[in-house]
C-alpha cells in the first residue's frame, strides 16, 4: 500500500528525507569506492606494462651497445658483416620497448584515474535536489 506524502506529519517527512540522504550518500560513497578500484587496477596494469617496457627497451639498449662494441672492434680488421646482425636486433628490441613504454605511460594521463561515473551521479543528485526545491 503507498503512503500518501501529503498525509505525513513534518517529522515524518524530514525523518524520511533524513534516511533518504544518508542512504543516498552511502550509495554515493560504494559507487566511488566500486569505480576507483577499476582506476586503480587500470593504473596497476599501465604501470606494469611501463615496467616491461622499460625492460624490454633496456635489453634493447644493451643489444645496441654490444653492437656497437662488436663494430667498433671490427674497425681493426676488414670485415663488417658480424655486428649488422646485434645492430638490427637491438634496434628492433628497443623500438618495441619504446612502443610498449609509450603505450602504458599513455594510460597513466589524469583523466583516465578520475572518476567520470561518480562525477556525473553526483551532478544528477545535485540537479534533482535543486528541481525538487
Amino acid at each position: 500500500m503507498a503512503i500518501d506524502k501529503s498525509d505525513q506529519s513534518l517529522p515524518s517527512l524530514l525523518s524520511d528525507l533524513t534516511r533518504d540522504t544518508v542512504e543516498l550518500v552511502r550509495q554515493e560513497i560504494a559507487l566511488v569506492r566500486a569505480e576507483m578500484s577499476t582506476k586503480i587496477s587500470n593504473a596497476q596494469i599501465a604501470l606494469t606494462s611501463v615496467a616491461v617496457g622499460a625492460a624490454v627497451l633496456m635489453a634493447g639498449l644493451f643489444i645496441i651497445l654490444l653492437a656497437v662494441v662488436n663494430a667498433v672492434e671490427m674497425l681493426l680488421p676488414p670485415e663488417v658483416a658480424p655486428w649488422l646482425a646485434p645492430l638490427i636486433v637491438g634496434i628492433a628490441v628497443a623500438i618495441i620497448g619504446y612502443m610498449m613504454l609509450k603505450g602504458g605511460a599513455s594510460k597513466l594521463t589524469a583523466d583516465n584515474l578520475m572518476p567520470h561515473k561518480t562525477i556525473d551521479s553526483l551532478q544528477r543528485d545535485k540537479n534533482a535536489v535543486q528541481e525538487k526545491m
